[in-house]
């Protein structure tokens, strides 16, 4: 098993690469980063100085990955598995990127703002760009729902890379920033995606985690322990 993946299970953004692995049963072994440990964060250091998550290190190649979107194009190339997360057509594949990108952008970026601010202290809030960050959400689901009227994200792909960067992006966006009633596409895509066996062994992982997640308040039950809901 040559593939380590640098990881937290709450990170949402680690979440993208390990729906990724687990569509494809793709063999790797976590190592769970705890930034609260120094050893453990100068393990994470050794290998990308810039200290973000997640990161792929593959021993039999002396590669080391970063990036959530080039991490799973590098599976997509070396470790192939039955689901092509990038689409073999080119026009679909050019979708799937731009809408990998989208989510990551347009939903992740502004959901992660909206549970950063919670977590500054009092004084140093930014009620600017939380205020922001909630229209681009708004922004977002729009556009998302006016996509949906067409047809998939990226048609005639069963699931890709853009479906693995919208479900951490919504799960968690979701939470802080829920859909309004006149997207019921997007209610509906979601469910989809919730669906899935490799979503639903993500979330199941995360779950001992989610006590420290800012808006765990606001967390549906069904997301949570039958003790704790």
């Amino acid at each position: 098993m040559s593939l380590t993946l640098y990881l937290h299970p709450l990170a949402s953004f680690c979440h993208k690469v390990l729906i990724a692995l687990y569509e494809n049963g793709t063999p790797f072994t976590p190592r769970m980063v705890d930034f609260a440990d120094e050893g453990s964060t100068a393990a994470l250091l050794d290998k990308w100085p810039v200290g973000k998550i997640p990161v792929l290190h593959d021993s039999a190649k002396d590669r080391v990955i970063p990036e959530t979107s080039i991490i799973i194009e590098y599976l997509d190339r070396r470790y192939p598995g039955p689901v092509a997360l990038l689409p073999r057509d080119p026009e679909a594949r050019l979708e799937a990127r731009l809408w990998d990108r989208f989510f990551d952008l347009y939903v992740h970026v502004p959901m992660q703002k909206i549970v950063l601010d919670r977590m500054r202290p009092e004084g140093s809030k930014d009620p600017a760009g939380l205020a922001e960050a909630h229209r681009a959400l708004d922004m977002a689901y729009g556009m998302i729902e006016a996509r949906l009227a067409g047809g998939p994200i990226v048609r005639g792909e069963a699931f890709t890379i853009a479906d693995c960067a919208a479900t951490p992006a919504l799960f968690y966006a979701s939470i802080v920033h829920p859909f309004a009633p006149d997207q019921p596409r997007l209610a509906a895509y979601f469910e989809d995606l919730m669906a899935r066996p490799s979503v639903r062994r993500t979330l199941d992982e995360a779950r001992p985690y989610f006590h420290l997640y800012p808006y765990r308040e606001k967390m549906p039950r069904r997301f949570l322990d039958p003790a704790e809901a």
